[in-house]
């Protein structure tokens, strides 16, 4: 059985920044461009039966930067549609609504955390065919990284929160004795 190779994007302005960016398509900064490349070297080794990626620019380009040549664009990769809080940071979110929490609340126009699971059982239905035959890439975000790797854990989309992400990373979710499992997480690259 194959793995899931999940490579979130380098770092934007705005992610730099703490804000929320679902739709708003940022480029990569100069850094994130530079750690983005690194990922390549930690790359190299592995062959993948599929490559699938966010359709937003700063996954793409992480991709390419990354030396993964994109087989698939999947909408259900894309990041949490944040609706009115796009832009704004946790702290300016909660200075209007105390205790807000994505995880639990979703976003006012835009999605709940029903529907971010939904998207995210749909993509791993996509997936897991796919890796009958070997690994996969996928190339997203991180809050909807996250979603996926509680959904692959058959958690729901609230335990995300206690699995940090940082820009320009790999995380693999593979198997252990036939469970779902965590091989790697938010690993960094030289």
């Amino acid at each position: 059985m194959g793995e899931i190779v999940v490579v979130r994007h380098g770092q934007t302005e705005w992610s730099a920044n703490g804000r929320h960016t679902s739709t708003t398509d940022l480029d990569l900064l100069p850094e994130g461009a530079q750690r983005a490349r690194r990922l390549a070297g930690a790359l190299a080794d592995r062959s993948f039966v599929a490559v699938v990626s966010s359709p937003r620019k700063r996954a793409l380009r992480t991709a390419e930067l990354a030396g993964l040549t994109v087989t698939e664009i999947d909408a259900d990769l894309a990041e949490w549609d944040y609706g009115d809080y796009e832009g704004l940071t946790t702290q300016q979110i909660r200075a209007e609504r105390p205790g807000w929490d994505l995880w639990t609340d979703g976003c006012p126009g835009g999605e709940t955390p029903e529907q971010v699971t939904v998207r995210m059982d749909r993509f791993l239905g996509k997936a897991r065919p796919m890796l009958t035959v070997g690994d996969v890439a996928v190339v997203s975000h991180g809050h909807a990284s996250r979603s996926l790797a509680s959904r692959w854990l058959d958690q729901p989309v609230s335990f995300g929160a206690r699995l940090s992400l940082d820009t320009a990373t790999l995380s693999v979710l593979g198997h252990e004795h036939g469970n779902a499992s965590l091989r790697a997480w938010n690993a960094p690259v030289a």
